[in-house]
């Protein structure tokens, strides 16, 4: 790893933890404090945040094989790891690389490594609000509660990767 990057890795003290925190109110610093991230360091991101969202799907597939018995946890589970593991991240570089074409489009230009730098970054710094969703789901179920936490999800994933992806696009 160069110099640069290693610097550009260091910009936000304490790790990856305060960085996924700092993305809630701080997108843009933070994504552009990791510009120089190398593309191995994207793909580990990339992972822990399936991983987590992996995870996060468990509570809920609990339940609902308590509720309904003829397709057991491990099978539900099963499902999960086939979805997130390998069909996601074939899914994210896709659409990254999609993004960056569409970009061609309009005044700023998005590189590829941007592109996936920023939908990777936005997906890890969403995951915690995942694991919370995974756990209303799996404790209270369906309802206002679980609506909410989505919304917050999904509002807080586009607001971060939409920042990101402003952060890291170049003026013609």
């Amino acid at each position: 790893m160069a110099d640069a990057e290693r610097g550009a890795l260091r910009a936000a003290p304490g790790g990856i933890v305060p960085r996924v925190l700092q993305s809630w109110w701080a997108p843009r610093r933070v994504v552009r404090g990791l510009s120089a991230m190398p593309e191995g360091a994207k793909l580990a991101v990339l992972m822990a945040a399936m991983l987590i969202l992996l995870l996060a799907q468990a509570p809920a597939n609990m339940r609902m094989a308590q509720l309904d018995p003829s397709v057991p946890f491990e099978a539900r589970m099963g499902g999960a790891l086939l979805a997130v593991m390998f069909m996601l991240p074939i899914l994210a570089y896709a659409f990254a690389g999609l993004v960056s074409l569409l970009s061609r489009l309009t005044p700023w230009r998005l590189s590829p490594e941007d592109s996936r730098l920023a939908l990777f970054w936005a997906l890890l710094a969403v995951a915690p609000a995942m694991l919370l969703a995974g756990l209303v789901a799996g404790l209270i179920g369906p309802g206002p509660a679980l609506t909410v936490v989505q919304v917050v999800c999904g509002a807080g994933f586009l607001a971060i990767w939409g920042a990101g992806l402003a952060a890291l696009s170049r003026q013609r």
